[in-house]
């Protein structure tokens, strides 16, 4: 859980993810577009993945990926210490154009 913690305190905006999953990929590919430049980590390329992923879960992950970390705080999606959710209300606030306006404003360039 401290790898985590430390990772997602480092990181203005990070995605625990997983090379094999495409909702992983879906919500990078997101922030990307959005024109934010997150911290990929690749839970199945770390050694120390698998309890990782266990610790995302005893955060209160449903699935330990993709979990989005935005200011520093912690899963599934969180955007300055507040917890988003999923893909799922990820999308829904990227729809709705909620996503990139206060939330991502500090981590979006000039």
């Amino acid at each position: 859980m401290d790898k985590v913690q430390r990772m997602a305190s480092d990181h203005g905006v990070v995605i625990f993810s997983k090379s094999t999953c495409c909702l992983c990929y879906s919500v990078t590919i997101l922030f990307r577009d959005l024109g934010v430049d997150p911290y990929v980590h690749e839970l199945d390329h770390d050694s120390e993945g698998k309890d990782m992923e266990k610790a995302l879960m005893r955060m209160g992950c449903n699935a330990s990926v993709p979990a989005v970390f935005i200011g520093g705080k912690l899963p599934y999606i969180f955007i300055d210490g507040k917890l988003v959710g999923s893909t799922n209300e990820v999308m829904s606030l990227h729809l709705k154009c909620s996503l990139n306006t206060p939330l991502l404003k500090p981590y979006l360039p000039d």
